[in-house]
């Protein structure tokens, strides 16, 4: 092989390993950006995010999540009752056949509980999130200091008059 290819080859290696570094997936599912955001050393509790696409022709539904890193990992949402932002345990959460699913801040999101130790920013922790047909996916949590940028709509949003 020449020069010229094995640099080019390397390149699209190095290219395509980084671009895949925040991104898991298994079968038609595709998760993006599992992030979480750096907490004070004494905060019990902190929470996780990321954006399941489901690119097949069948739904599919997540059902749970763990890591070694926390006593307890739920699934939340919050919701506004009565006049009041309010948060509640999910037992599952469907992923349409061609959607996505946003855990993100005031949406769903995933809850640690009796966590060993916070994370520090630029640390990362395992999480596995469990669905009903795709089985087990374990992504890597990406901790900031700062919530990063959304992830950007794939889809255009609906034109509204």
């Amino acid at each position: 092989m020449s020069l010229k290819k094995t640099l080019l080859s390397a390149c699209l290696l190095g290219t395509s390993l980084l671009a895949g570094a925040h991104e898991y997936g298994r079968g038609e599912l595709h998760i993006e950006h599992p992030w979480s955001r750096a907490m004070p050393p004494v905060a019990p509790t902190a929470a996780a995010y990321f954006v399941v696409h489901n690119k097949g022709a069948q739904a599919d539904r997540l059902l749970g999540v763990e890591t070694p890193v926390a006593g307890k990992a739920e699934m939340h949402e919050h919701v506004h009752a009565d006049g009041v932002m309010k948060m509640q345990r999910v037992q599952s959460v469907e992923v349409a056949a061609g959607g996505e699913v946003r855990f993100e801040p005031m949406g769903y999101h995933v809850m640690l509980f009796n966590l060993k130790q916070q994370a520090k920013d630029g640390e990362r922790f395992p999480l596995t999130l469990t669905f009903e047909k795709a089985g087990a996916v374990e992504v890597e949590v990406a901790v900031h200091k700062d919530a990063p940028a959304p992830a950007p709509v794939t889809e255009p949003a609906a034109h509204q008059h």
